[in-house]
């Protein structure tokens, strides 16, 4: 590093425990050695003209000062051993920071006052050549006013080149006062040097400073220095929960959740850790599962810790709910949050709606009934989807009452209701056979603007069914054609089943040729409710038509046979199950028993007769 100064030259070796420095601007000049271990403090003047100098360049970035085959450092640093001057370790650097060149005459005569002042020998024996000291060359250091002492490269930065500073300040409060500060405003390169300054100091930093620190390094992306410094903070005992958390989150997020399963259950194993194992770092390893969905390991991390004695807290629980529900494990996501309500800790309103969505998806409407009071009580407002989802559930329960009474809480809350709550509604009176009840609510829908989807038609259409209501259902059949809704099979499969259960046949050809002719394709029910509808009409034609029609069929086989039986039509029944048999076909338990009651004696005789032994 080097600065070339009107009038003043800066002299820098910087080593282990002191610092040499030499400053020209002085009115004498000289040289100053601090002995950051030593007491001592020895000057050296130096008067400096403009003169020649050998400047070699050893380097790039590097360049040695010599003079007569001698180093000038060795010259005029290591002149006599007549005086107690601290001893200099290995690997001794020598900056030139900023610099004049001097002139000759004066410099000789300083060299010469030197040698006899001290003897070369001394240092020549003790330490290592410093005639190689390699002199820094820093092109970028602008033009300062006044030499600033500059350090070796040392440190734990693979990316930024560290360095050491001597410091003067030696309270570990207020170091670590500094090293937050610079921390939190992302300083890396002077956090860093201040750090390795104190370790080389013997300084150790709080918990709190070593946590900013390392929290430092992960935001700036250099995971690879953030775990040296783990390492170092695990030596020497000054750990918390909080740095197990931040370094296994960031292994989480850059390596993946297998590399932080990894590192976590190494780390379980070491004696030392578990003490520094808080309920935030599980909370940690359970964030980093529940990002993939890995609802397994989630569950074995939440066993571990209730192994070792941990408590979760309602993050813990908030998270396991979360994850759980997620995945589609209700049961676990139930046991997690009757263990938080066990512990005396009260969940949050998301955790409480996931649950209502588990319990009604497990069929346990009490459970969910009784979320949604509490959380009422405690003032939450449960969300249109935990309503829908708990008027469902009540529903499918037969609990009438009770999913109209959700549904005038859910009202009361300012929630609107949407086409899922309409159909829940009318699901729950279908399930209660009170159709009539369904139908007159789903006017009552329409009346209200709301929009009625495929979904409620069909409902709709569920109850004309049951009812016998053929001309109700058409009506809605028309409905639904003329709003541009895409009738499917499963709409006219109901219109042709209110017509079967009416006992209007011809009405139900009707729909089914309409059917065709909308291309929508018929499928199994519905030609089975066209069969049922002509064997009760007595159309027998229009049953063998059907059946010649449609590809071969075992269960419309069954059903025309059944139908023809129970009419008293056997000898087409017969025929039809001599035709059935022929093409492969096999009649079910009731089939075969039907016929085996109308065959002859002797034909079932014949058939059942044991053969013969020969």
């Amino acid at each position: 590093m080097v600065e070339l100064l009107r009038n003043s030259l800066a002299v820098i070796v910087t080593s282990s425990g002191f610092t040499c420095q030499y400053h020209s601007c002085r009115p004498s000049g000289g040289y100053r050695i601090h002995g950051g271990r030593f007491p001592r403090c020895l000057c050296y003047n130096l008067s400096a003209k403009t003169s020649k100098k050998h400047l070699k360049r050893d380097g790039p970035n590097m360049i040695s000062l010599r003079e007569n085959g001698r180093s000038q450092f060795e010259d005029l640093l290591f002149g006599s051993e007549g005086r107690d001057i601290p001893r200099i370790v290995s690997n001794l650097v020598a900056c030139v920071q900023s610099g004049l060149v001097c002139e000759e005459d004066e410099e000789n005569v300083l060299i010469q006052r030197r040698k006899k002042e001290f003897d070369p020998s001394y240092f020549e024996q003790k330490f290592p050549p410093v005639g190689s000291s390699e002199i820094h060359k820093k092109p970028d250091i602008g033009h300062v006013g006044a030499a600033e002492p500059l350090t070796i490269s040392t440190g734990i930065s693979s990316v930024l080149e560290d360095k050491v500073h001597f410091l003067e300040e030696r309270d570990e409060q207020i170091l670590s006062k500094r090293v937050l500060m610079l921390s939190r405003t992302n300083k890396v390169r002077s956090v860093l040097e201040l750090y390795r300054s104190m370790e080389i100091s013997g300084l150790r930093l709080s918990f709190h400073a070593c946590n900013s620190l390392l929290a430092c390094l992960l935001r700036n992306e250099m995971l690879d220095d953030a775990l040296k410094l783990f390492e170092s903070m695990k030596a020497n005992e000054s750990t918390t929960g909080h740095s197990y958390s931040l370094v296994l989150q960031a292994i989480g997020n850059i390596q993946g959740c297998d590399s932080a399963l990894k590192m976590f259950s190494k780390l379980q194993v070491e004696c030392k850790v578990k003490k520094d194992f808080d309920v935030i770092v599980y909370n940690t390893m359970i964030s980093i599962c529940g990002k993939e969905n890995n609802w397994g390991q989630t569950e074995k991390i939440w066993r571990s810790m209730k192994e070792y004695g941990l408590v979760g807290t309602t993050i813990t629980y908030c998270l396991l709910i979360s994850i759980f529900v997620c995945c589609g494990q209700n049961e676990l996501a139930i046991d997690a949050y009757s263990e938080m309500i066990s512990n005396g800790l009260k969940p949050g309103e998301d955790a409480m709606q996931a649950i209502i969505g588990a319990c009604t998806k497990e069929g346990k409407w009490n459970l969910a009934l009784n979320v949604f009071q509490r959380m009422l009580n405690i003032g939450l407002k449960p969300n249109i989807v935990a309503c829908n989802a708990l008027i469902n559930s009540l529903g499918k329960s037969g609990q009438v009452k009770l999913a109209f009474r959700v549904y005038d809480v859910m009202e009361s809350l300012g929630c609107t209701p949407d086409a899922y709550t309409w159909n829940a509604l009318l699901g729950a009176l279908n399930r209660a056979n009170q159709h009539a009840d369904a139908l007159h609510l789903f006017e009552n829908i329409r009346e209200q603007g709301s929009q009625v989807n495929l979904h409620l038609y069909n409902t709709a259409l569920m109850s004309c069914q049951k009812l016998g209501l053929w001309d109700r259902s058409l009506q809605l059949l028309w409905q639904m054609e003329a709003s541009g809704l895409s009738v499917s099979s499963a709409s006219y499969n109901l219109v042709i089943g209110a017509c079967e259960v009416a006992r209007k046949p011809q009405i139900a050809l009707q729909v089914y040729d309409h059917m065709v002719q909308q291309q929508c394709a018929p499928d199994t029910f519905t030609h089975l409710s066209l069969i049922r509808s002509c064997i009760w009409g007595s159309l027998w034609a229009e049953v063998e038509e059907i059946l010649n029609r449609v590809e071969t069929d075992v269960s419309l086989y069954n059903a025309a046979i059944h139908g023809m039986c129970l009419r008293g039509k056997i000898e087409s029944a017969k025929k039809l199950y001599t035709r059935m048999r022929k093409s492969g076909l096999k009649p079910d338990g009731k089939t075969r028993a039907l016929m085996l009651q109308n065959l002859p004696k002797d034909s079932i005789r014949q058939s059942y007769k044991w053969p013969r032994r020969y």
